[in-house]
């Protein structure tokens, strides 16, 4: 079985069982928090956090101020519960990497979870750029992304190592961890400033990380020798 990445059509939206985030005891209920959290996630593509208005956010789900209030504690806590939907899904993600099979290539295994990663950037990418602005005073928040991220590389590693051949194990589980601090420290700087050429919804953007990552553990595993 080839190693996979699934994408969802709805991500993170299923289970919304969080702190700040009053239960919906039925089906209308749950269905008017869904839109909320759909709403906010799609506004925060085309602005940032301070320019995302309850007021505007209510009107564009046909609600009233009062229900946004019933349901979650106040903005902070809605745009809480937007983010750690987002590393949810992000972890369920990672947990839809399939094991490769024997002759799974190290260019295949790459573009497979590179483009995951991109995948779930490009689903969540108004929260993810939200919180990066909001980082700079509220540094707790950015956290559950970070360990998002080390997550990533702790998962992509047994699958990437076994396909850089034997020996040098220690040199190869760095050379992977350095090839993920490149690819996501360039996604987040197309998210947070979109200084091209490549954007993050290009596709040559996928397939360029995906090669650099690839040349990066491949120069590593040609080496002869330990350093």
């Amino acid at each position: 079985m080839q190693a996979r990445m699934q994408s969802r059509s709805e991500p993170g939206f299923r289970d919304f069982d969080l702190p700040g985030v009053a239960p919906s005891r039925q089906k209308r209920s749950h269905q008017t928090t869904l839109a909320l959290l759909r709403a906010g996630a799609d506004m925060l593509r085309r602005r940032n956090l301070a320019e995302l208005s309850i007021e505007a956010l209510c009107t564009e789900v046909g609600v009233t101020v009062g229900a946004f209030y019933s349901r979650f504690e106040s903005k902070d806590a809605y745009f809480n519960a937007l983010m750690a939907l987002a590393a949810r899904d992000g972890e369920q993600r990672l947990g839809d990497i399939r094991p490769p099979s024997a002759d799974t290539s190290l260019d295949k295994l790459c573009h497979v979870i590179v483009g995951g990663v991109i995948g779930w950037m490009r689903d969540h990418e108004g929260v993810l750029r939200a919180a990066l602005r909001h980082d700079d005073t509220r540094p707790d928040k950015w956290t559950p992304f970070k360990a998002l991220a080390q997550a990533t590389t702790a998962r992509a590693t047994p699958l990437l190592l076994p396909a850089m051949g034997k020996g040098r194990k220690a040199a190869k589980t760095r050379a992977i961890a350095f090839g993920f601090q490149v690819v996501l420290g360039t996604l987040v700087n197309a998210i947070l400033n979109d200084p091209g050429p490549l954007q993050l919804r290009s596709k040559e953007m996928e397939t360029r990380l995906a090669g650099c990552l690839l040349l990066l553990l491949q120069a590593e595993a040609g080496q002869s020798t330990p350093r």
